[in-house]
């Protein structure tokens, strides 16, 4: 009877956890990637950021605005933003 030599490799944190791809989007480049919303509502959105929660999808990169691509669908998927400046 012979005896196998099975070697197992250590599972690290990198090869267990799986990552989703994300894009950022330059905001007046959105248009390019999706009909909706445009480009104002895409800047009324990040203007009442602290009201609507678009922290969540909005990064900075010195004056530029990308888009969270990813994070922003879901936001939309949730219904978070509705309602964001209350009723008049």
């Amino acid at each position: 009877m012979q005896k196998r030599n099975v070697t197992k490799s250590p599972k690290t944190a990198e090869t267990s956890t799986p990552t989703t791809p994300t894009r950022l989007i330059p905001l007046t480049a959105w248009p390019e990637y999706h009909p909706w919303p445009t480009v104002a509502g895409l800047r009324n959105l990040v203007f009442f950021r602290a009201v609507n929660g678009a922290d969540a999808w909005i990064r900075r990169v010195g004056r530029r605005v990308l888009v969270d691509e990813v994070a922003f669908l879901g936001w939309v998927a949730s219904g978070a933003g509705t309602g964001a400046r209350g009723a008049r």
